[in-house]
């Protein structure tokens, strides 16, 4: 009988006893424990049940459930006997930052706090008797939201020493999605403030802590060493491209078809493959997010269900922002082509903005491009990787991104589309000025407005085209053709569509009087260029292709016709 699929459901004692539908990935356990790590670090993309992951290691090293075997009977932890006597033997602190989303440092600081002195409201039997002396007692009746940075940051360590105390034996500490305050605290402008208080609560709770058993934190990014881990050199740290624990997080095909057997939906296997596969880890290749799976199995037809299950802002705006480099890049592999780049899978967040190659680093690491092969960069011990967008789930989530990008002139931006394809030039350039003004600052980060600010725009613009009319044309730009590289040119899939080129190029007063004469010149451009030839050598006749000149100046448009 199949058993019923339960969304969102995160814990695992409740998937046991409800018996829901659960794959066993209680091999962790032991593959863990048998490391003998002191401190492990595991990044992996969001919704890939690394929350669930620690939720079972809860249950089963926690004192708190010992005598639970019957959450476990049954999986494959259960079949080894030396692990079966370590359940429920040990004091466990269990926390999360899931929540620490916030836009100042203050709240950010105040809701750790809150959630440390929670582990402490739970164990407050630690105050009976004369375990702890009065001054301990009074150290742990100060751990409150209220508390300083200094009660703070030891708290987590003196908590496992009383622990200890009281049990016998060390501690072990499981922390979710550590890194979520640090993305949010980039992105909202307290980077340094948030880093400092992190680097202190990690080095005192993970480094200096001789009441530690074992240490487990969970997170999307590796967050730089120098950043918040410049003290633990007791860290493991497993990455997405790491062959360690390879197949415990995320569903591998194996496990997917047979969830697929169980709830009678055995045809749609390649169906859901073509969406949901592409994920790698380490050397373990058709890995599956278990969120998309889950939804699948519980609706029965196939969206984007992982990569529409959060805003994407931090990845959007990397590739919106950057220059022309990124966005031809990103070009390329809406394309469904690969780039080779080389990865640093250490995140820098102050240097996101500026540091080569780091936005490839971060979609790599938050699953939306995956390795397909990788090569020895030439003189150096790095490695150059070959990447491409993970399936088609996240191809269409950035494809909606990029049309996002154009909301505060939907109509605007709809209606040039609709011009364009009509050739009305006047209605082209009345709507081509809406879109410029609505989205044109949005494509440069607003902190320093430059000359680049157009490029950026322009490239963007011509990822909405791509994705808007890629029914209809193949779109390539900036290649080669006749004598020259034209911008953009529009082939068309119909034979009674007419193909387009389009050169764009910014007003220089030092060379042209005004946006006409600028557009002139683009316009002359593809003549002098011959940009037409490659596709002629097609056999589109040259009266069916349109060209187009189009020149900016700040936010203002001019289009002219060939």
């Amino acid at each position: 009988m199949a058993r019923t699929v339960g969304i969102g459901i995160q814990d695992f004692e409740k998937i046991r006893v409800k018996n829901n539908f659960y794959v066993d990935k209680t091999h962790f356990i032991r593959e863990w424990w048998e490391a003998n790590d002191e401190v492990t670090l595991i990044t992996r993309p969001r919704r890939f049940g690394k929350t669930l992951l620690l939720s079972t290691l809860e249950k089963f090293f926690s004192v708190d459930y010992r005598g639970r075997s019957e959450l476990f009977q049954g999986l494959s932890i259960w079949e080894d006997e030396k692990f079966r006597e370590l359940q429920g033997t040990y004091p466990a602190i269990s926390l999360s930052f899931a929540q620490i989303k916030d836009t100042n440092h203050d709240t950010a600081r105040r809701k750790i706090c809150q959630l440390i002195s929670s582990e402490y409201s739970r164990r407050t039997f630690l105050l009976d008797g004369d375990l702890l002396t009065e001054q301990e007692k009074n150290t742990f009746q100060r751990k409150s939201i209220n508390m300083d940075d200094a009660e703070a940051t030891l708290a987590l360590s003196q908590l496992c020493e009383y622990l200890s105390r009281y049990y016998g034996k060390k501690a072990i500490v499981l922390l979710d999605e550590y890194d979520t305050p640090m993305q949010e605290a980039y992105v909202n402008g307290y980077w340094n403030e948030m880093m400092a208080f992190i680097r202190n609560l990690f080095n005192a709770t993970f480094k200096t802590n001789p009441y530690l058993e074992r240490a487990l934190m969970t997170g999307i990014t590796r967050v730089s060493r120098e950043s918040i881990f410049s003290d633990l050199n007791n860290l493991e740290v497993v990455t997405t491209t790491s062959d360690k624990y390879e197949d415990c997080f995320g569903f591998t095909e194996e496990e997917v078809f047979a969830a697929l057997d169980e709830q009678g939906l055995s045809d749609r296997k390649e169906e859901v493959k073509t969406w949901y596969d592409g994920f790698t880890f380490g050397n373990k290749t058709d890995i599956y997010n278990p969120w998309s799976i889950i939804h699948f199995l519980d609706k029965k037809k196939t969206d984007a269900y992982w990569a529409n299950s959060s805003s994407n802002g931090l990845a959007g705006k990397l590739i919106r922002e950057g220059g022309k480099a990124v966005k031809q890049d990103f070009e390329t592999l809406l394309r469904g082509g690969t780039l080779e780049k080389e990865i640093d899978e250490q995140i820098v967040y102050g240097e996101l903005p500026r540091k080569k190659n780091a936005v490839w680093s971060l979609l790599l690491a938050s699953g939306y491009l995956k390795v397909t092969g990788k090569d020895s960069s030439p003189g150096t011990s790095r490695r150059v990787h070959r990447l491409a967008l993970t399936n088609r789930e996240v191809k269409e989530m950035f494809e909606s991104m990029v049309r996002s990008w154009f909301e505060d002139s939907e109509d605007g931006y709809g209606d040039f589309i609709k011009a364009l394809l009509a050739d009305d030039l006047e209605a082209m350039n009345e709507y081509m000025n809406d879109v410029a003004l609505a989205t044109f600052s949005s494509f440069d980060t607003g902190k320093k407005p430059s000359r680049s600010e157009p490029e950026r725009f322009y490239h963007g613009f011509v990822l909405g085209l791509m994705v808007e009319l890629s029914d209809r044309y193949v779109l390539t730009s900036n290649r080669e053709s006749g004598f020259g590289r034209y911008d953009v040119t529009l082939e068309p899939l119909k034979p009674e569509d007419d193909a387009m080129i389009l050169e764009f190029k910014v007003f220089q007063p030092k060379k042209e009087k005004d946006l006409e004469e600028t557009a002139k010149a683009a316009l002359s451009q593809i003549e002098e260029k011959k940009y037409a030839a490659a596709l002629e050598v097609k056999g589109i006749p040259a009266e069916k292709i349109r060209e187009y000149g189009f020149a900016f100046e700040g936010q203002k448009v001019l289009i002219l016709a060939g």
